[in-house]
This record gives C-alpha cells, sequence and structure tokens, in this order.
C-alpha cells in the first residue's frame, strides 16, 4: 500500500473516532509503533470492549464457524469471540498476514459486519491492521476487493507524542531522556537480518526491564538489556548516553564551555554521542535561511563553531560525523559553507 499521506497517533485517533464510526479502518504501520495501543485507546474512549484477532493464526472456520444441523438444515456457528450480545471494537490485526481463504471469510464482516447468519451488535466497530510489505514483516497481498472494502490510514511514529506519553506512563529516566536528546532514534527501519531494531514498543520494553533490575542496575547490565531491545547502532549510542550521565558530562556546559569535551581513550563512545547529541541539536534548532535567526540560534552557532574546531583538534573523524548527513537528515547549507570557512580561522585563533 502506497499513501502519499501519514498520520501520528493523535492525527489516527482523530480518524477512528470520526471514520471509524461509519466505515472500516484499515491501519497501516511500521512493526512496534502503537497500532494496536491507539486501537486500545480508542475503544477505551468510547467505552467499548476490544476484541483482536491476529490475521495470522487465524483459519476460516475461525471467522464463519463450523456447520451444525438444526432442523434438517446446516447453519454456520461463529466463535464465541465474535458473537456477543452488546457493541463492541473488533481488531483485525495482521490482516494483511491472513491466507487467501481467511481474507475471503472477513470480506462480509468487515464489509456488512456479518458473518453467516450473525450480524455484530449495532454500534459496534471494525478496525484492520497490518505491517506494510518493506517491513520485513509477514505479509500477503490483498485483494483489490479486501482493499475496496476499507478507509486506509498510515501511521508514522512521532517522538513528540510518545514523550508526552512517557512522562504520563513511567517510562524511566534513562529512556525518557535519551529519546529528548535524540528523538530520531525512537524508531529504526526493520533490518534485512534477524536482529532487534528501535522502536516505540522496543523503548517500552527497555525501560521495563532497567526499571526491573532496580535503581543499582550496573553498566554491563545496561548493556545487556540494549542491545536486546534496540537497533545496535541506538544500542551503541544509548550506552555512551549512560556513561555521559554518570561521569556528568552535560552538552550544555561543552556548548558553554563550562566543560572539556571528554579527552580520554576510554571515553571514546561518550565523545561520540555527545558529538552526534550536537548534531541533533544543529539540525532541529537551526533554521534552513540564515536570515531566520534568533538571538538563541546566533548564540548556538558561535558556541557550536568553537566547539567543533575543538573537537577536530581532539578526533578530525567524530568532528567529521558530527557534520555528516544521517539518516537523511542535514544540517543547512549556510551553516555547513560557514563552518568550513571559518574553521582554518577558529583553530588559529585557538592556537594563539
Amino acid at each position: 500500500m502506497n499513501l502519499t499521506v501519514t498520520v501520528n497517533q493523535k492525527q489516527l485517533l482523530d480518524v477512528l473516532l470520526n471514520v471509524g464510526l461509519i466505515r472500516p479502518v484499515f491501519i497501516w504501520g511500521a512493526p512496534g509503533i502503537g497500532k494496536s495501543a491507539i486501537v486500545q485507546e480508542f475503544a477505551g474512549s468510547l467505552g467499548l470492549e476490544c476484541v483482536s484477532l491476529l490475521g495470522s493464526q487465524l483459519a476460516p472456520e475461525d471467522i464463519i464457524g463450523v456447520p451444525q444441523i438444526q432442523d434438517g438444515f446446516s447453519r454456520f456457528c461463529p466463535p464465541r469471540t465474535i458473537a456477543r450480545s452488546g457493541p463492541y471494537v473488533l481488531f483485525l490485526d495482521e490482516l494483511n498476514a491472513c491466507s487467501t481463504e481467511v481474507q475471503k471469510a472477513f470480506y462480509s464482516l468487515i464489509h456488512e459486519r456479518r458473518v453467516g447468519e450473525y450480524r455484530l451488535p449495532e454500534g459496534s466497530i471494525v478496525v484492520g491492521a497490518g505491517n506494510r510489505a518493506q517491513d520485513n514483516a509477514i505479509t500477503r497481498p490483498m485483494s483489490s476487493a479486501l482493499v475496496n472494502r476499507m478507509f486506509h490510514v498510515e501511521l508514522t511514529a512521532s517522538p513528540r507524542l510518545w514523550l508526552e506519553w512517557a512522562a504520563q506512563n513511567g517510562i524511566h529516566p534513562y529512556v525518557y531522556d535519551y529519546i529528548s536528546s535524540r528523538p530520531d532514534h525512537l524508531w529504526a527501519r526493520p533490518p534485512k537480518s534477524e536482529e532487534p531494531f528501535s522502536t516505540p514498543r522496543s523503548w517500552h520494553m527497555l525501560s521495563d526491564a532497567i526499571r526491573s533490575y532496580g535503581p543499582n542496575i550496573g553498566e554491563e547490565a545496561l548493556r545487556v538489556l540494549a542491545a536486546g531491545s534496540l537497533s545496535p547502532q541506538h544500542a551503541t549510542q544509548f550506552m555512551a548516553y549512560i556513561r555521559q550521565v554518570r561521569s556528568q558530562y552535560a552538552l550544555d556546559k561543552i556548548l558553554s564551555g563550562e566543560q572539556p569535551w571528554p579527552a580520554g581513550p576510554e571515553e571514546r563512545d561518550v565523545l561520540y554521542f555527545l558529538a552526534q547529541s550536537l548534531r541533533a541539536r544543529l539540525v532541529k534548532e537551526l533554521p534552513p535561511e540564515r536570515s531566520r535567526l534568533s538571538g538563541d540560534s546566533r548564540t548556538l552557532v558561535l558556541q557550536a563553531k568553537d566547539r567543533l574546531t575543538e573537537l577536530a583538534g581532539l578526533s578530525l573523524e567524530i568532528a567529521r560525523m558530527a557534520v555528516t548527513p544521517e539518516d537523511g537528515r542535514e544540517l543547512p547549507d549556510w551553516f555547513v559553507v560557514e563552518l568550513f570557512r571559518d574553521l582554518p580561522r577558529l583553530a588559529d585563533k585557538r592556537s594563539g
């Protein structure tokens, strides 16, 4: 499914509260970004129970039921999970992972809210969800007849909204503060190989695991937990952040000149993390055009040039990585031009 418009978590909830009440909605999105949680929240907001069926584990008879003979006629009896007396939200998760025969069994349920002679109670709502083909998840082509029976929407992860949710749901400070400084690490594209990758769900899982170990968790245990939950690059960066926190290095103090860059060989991962954090801040706070600089961002520009000059003196490789595009996120052209123009002058100024 190729949709030209995507929505965040809040926008999806609005779609469900409006479109979902009158038409079946299908939610596309990568694994672990919160599709199921939003459907649960949607059902709760209406005071309805949410009944989930996992498409990849269903057979046709799990939908249409099995036939019984009554008064000389066969009659299909729908399963108890579907046949309920009161209205509810029926959530068909991994719908596009179903076999063709199971997809056929869903036609009347999705379009007419009916299974054989049984009709969903008035006020019931049907919502489907599935991963995209590019996510390396279990998917099968959906027939055009099934696609055309639903309204389609694609969900993307919003770091801002996730952080709002995290602040209210006990996410561990290590995880919350890390995503605050590196919101671009909330989600990573699923890898082709079999390895963990970062999603809102995996960060939540990491938070739960850290809390389970308790406040005195050691660095080695944290390393194991991060490696088992996150993309390898993010796990390495998360551990560098932990070392930065525990060694009391702070990017704000380094920018202002109150604190030097960590210079010891054993602190190289912390140095790399701080350099990447500086880059992320510049990407986030500097405008595309220099003419739109505010007073605070002008100060940031001056500080960043000085600190990057110092960084180049410690590690030219890490300084270069700090200004190199990452995941399509580039520094403003005007800043890069000024930086490379001023670097020799700044270096001379410091050596003098």
